[in-house]
């Protein structure tokens, strides 16, 4: 929609700054912000927006040493994302698009049962108990006002420059090292490229059936962790044969020993677990489908 005029929050992050990239390339007028979430008055932001991207977040952190960290998490992603969802219905904003988190749906599929739009949340951590609760307090905003609203409940992102795991893997590819991961050959895990997540959000935007939807999004196409790390490695220009070297198998059940004696289960849970994500409903009501494959998504992490 030529002019349409979007607000994008936590423009500056990995996802944000791609976004208000491509949507201008499409003639979308966007105001870009990055103004503390706990800033009351946003009046002045929302002058004239049609549609809101509400990006910003505290994020989940490893080892937060924080005194209450579910208070904190509600500080941003519940008390700020509501103050401004608010605030964007009493200025007129037609639509308000969440970027969620698949926690809210749970930590740990079984095997080719995956998460559905339809499931009863079971939020893992506290991120996920803030962002559940944010899209709860969303779902009643727009039942009071009349404003649409979307939820879209991501997997890991993955692209260039990603954060975090991601990001950490490449770069032990790259310098060559070890990985003990060989066996883990029977878990699937659902992962969502950049260029697909900021597809949909488009999508989200202006599409009449995603008024009041939530959707799950992600590659759709499921692997295991050491399918997942030689895709990775043949991005990067490493030959199976020369990566199965590096990849040596140590029984599932040992990683998950040693993850739990040293305290590490989550990362464990994230490398050796099923995290399934079921799409169908998305496409469905979208119409929409990936744009980029798996293989496509991982070479643009290293291009």
């Amino acid at each position: 929609m030529i002019n349409q005029k979007t607000l994008v929050t936590g423009a500056t992050g990995f996802v944000g700054s791609t976004l208000c990239d491509i949507l201008e390339s499409d003639d979308y007028i966007v105001k870009r912000s990055n103004q503390r979430l706990s800033e009351m008055d946003w009046s002045h932001t929302l002058a004239g927006i049609d549609a809101v991207v509400h990006l910003a977040a505290r994020v989940h952190i490893m080892q937060d040493k924080t005194a209450d960290p579910l208070a904190e998490f509600r500080v941003i992603n519940v008390d700020g994302t509501l103050n401004l969802a608010r605030q964007a219905a009493k200025s007129g904003v037609k639509r308000f698009v969440f970027l969620s988190s698949i926690g809210v749906n749970g930590a740990v599929t079984r095997l080719n049962k995956p998460f559905t739009s339809d499931d009863i949340p079971a939020p893992h951590s506290d991120y996920a108990i803030s962002k559940h609760e944010a899209e709860i307090g969303l779902r009643k905003i727009a039942i009071e006002t009349g404003m649409q609203v979307v939820i879209i409940r991501p997997p890991l992102i993955y692209g260039a420059n990603a954060p975090g795991n991601f990001g950490s893997l490449f770069k032990i590819i790259n310098r060559g090292m070890p990985l003990p991961l060989g066996a883990v050959t029977n878990n699937r895990r659902s992962f969502v490229a950049l260029d697909n997540l900021i597809d949909l959000i488009i999508t989200c935007i202006n599409h009449p059936n995603a008024a009041n939807q939530t959707f799950l999004v992600s590659d759709n196409e499921d692997v295991s962790t050491a399918d997942l790390l030689r895709k990775m490695a043949l991005a990067q220009g490493v030959t199976n044969g020369l990566f199965s070297s590096r990849l040596f198998p140590v029984p599932v059940a040992f990683l998950n020993l040693c993850a739990k004696m040293i305290g590490k289960q989550d990362i464990a849970q994230r490398l050796l677990g099923n995290l399934q994500v079921d799409i169908s409903h998305t496409q469905k009501i979208l119409d929409w489908q990936p744009i980029i494959s798996l293989k496509e998504g991982l070479q643009k992490c290293i291009s």
